[in-house]
């Protein structure tokens, strides 16, 4: 198994290889509004680093969000061209899972606890999460005023309650997506033989940019 995991669903730019046993590699770089011009050399990087050909990948993992939408795209149309091209599947992970995993994984959290990344506009995406890292509710994109206490004040991870420690008071890292980790998330689960998600993006509002309902009558001189 050789696996390329990537995610542009925050403010970094991560991609990892995973041989089915462990991370060979991961790069994260971050720039919150260069997504596109970042992935293409931070997956080359992880390619030469791991010494794996991008024809010996047998699939690509990517993030499929909630994340701004065109931070978002980047990666998600990336991933559906290359495993087009190579003819390989694509798999999706919730990158909230991703960041969940980490968590649990490094003995950030060890009870019920919630994700919150950074949704801008002054709102975060929220997930919850049970004591083995199942999610028991969302993602959704709230205000953070809005959170329900109990949640709040229980061990938030991601971007969003470092953010906002009025409401967030036990903030804890990871801060933001890994690629190792949103790879070693979908190993675990094609091991388990459990249901992987497609490549659509989870968005949960519309893009900022938005199409005119009207057109212009052009007028000849």
């Amino acid at each position: 198994m050789r696996v390329l995991a990537i995610d542009t669903s925050s403010a970094a730019v991560t991609a990892a290889v995973h041989d089915g046993v462990s991370v060979l590699v991961e790069v994260t770089e971050t720039g919150a509004q260069a997504h596109g011009e970042l992935l293409a050399p931070v997956i080359d990087r992880v390619l030469r680093e791991s010494g794996v050909g991008v024809r010996e990948l047998t699939c690509v993992v990517v993030g499929v969000g909630p994340g701004p939408f065109t931070g978002l795209r980047v990666g998600l149309v990336t991933a559906r061209v290359m495993a087009e091209a190579l003819g390989i599947p694509a798999y999706g992970v919730g990158s909230l899972d991703a960041v969940a995993a980490e968590a649990l994984g490094t003995g950030a959290v060890d009870g019920q606890f919630a994700v919150a990344t950074d949704a801008r506009r002054k709102e975060v995406y929220l997930a919850s999460y049970d004591a083995d890292g199942v999610r028991r509710t969302g993602p959704d994109v709230v205000r953070p005023a809005d959170v329900e206490a109990g949640l709040a004040a229980g061990p938030v991870v991601g971007e969003g309650a470092w953010i906002y420690p009025a409401t967030f008071t036990d903030p804890r890292e990871p801060r933001l997506v890994s690629g190792g980790w949103l790879a070693t998330c979908a190993v675990a689960r094609l091991r388990a033989g459990e249901p992987l998600l497609g490549t659509a993006p989870l968005y949960l509002r519309r893009p900022d940019a938005v199409e005119s309902a009207g057109r212009k009558r052009v007028t000849q001189p």
